[in-house]
Formats: structure tokens, C-alpha cells, sequence
């Protein structure tokens, strides 16, 4: 599952991180690493972006780049 497919209040953590070039260490500077846990905790009128909760604070990423990062549920850890 993507990080985009997530439902909003569902809890995840973080598996592989995608992306190429400077698109993965931007990820990754924003600390979106694997065995992060995330939460999605709104998303915009139109889907698009999505606020998701790590580390404790907030960060807002588009949708097209949260397909890029796979997450596993606890249910299937």
C-alpha cells in the first residue's frame, strides 16, 4: 500500500521510500525514512495534498509523490 492510499486516521509505518535523485533525499531530509510511523490526518477538498503526522509535527506532501512511499498498517506487521 502507498502512503496516498491510506485512510485518514490510520496509523502506518513506513517501508520504502521511493523517488529518484534529489525527489528521495528531499523525503528523506524531511524525515520520511523507513520504519517511520505516519498518520494521515487530513487531506485537502480535492484529495490533493495530504497532511500526514511523523516525528511529531505536520507535514503537507502532493499526492503524486505520497504514491512514492510504500507503508505497512500495524495489522500487517
Amino acid at each position: 500500500m502507498t502512503l496516498d492510499q491510506l485512510p485518514i486516521g490510520q496509523e502506518a509505518v513506513i517501508t520504502i521510500v521511493g523517488g529518484e535523485g534529489a525527489l528521495r533525499l528531499r523525503f528523506l531530509d524531511m524525515g520520511l525514512i523507513p520504519k517511520t510511523r505516519v498518520t494521515v490526518m487530513k487531506t485537502a477538498p480535492m484529495g490533493d495534498p495530504i497532511e500526514i503526522r511523523l516525528r511529531g509535527y505536520e507535514l503537507t506532501i502532493r499526492k503524486e509523490e505520497a504514491m512514492k512511499i510504500e507503508v505497512k498498517t500495524e495489522e500487517f506487521l
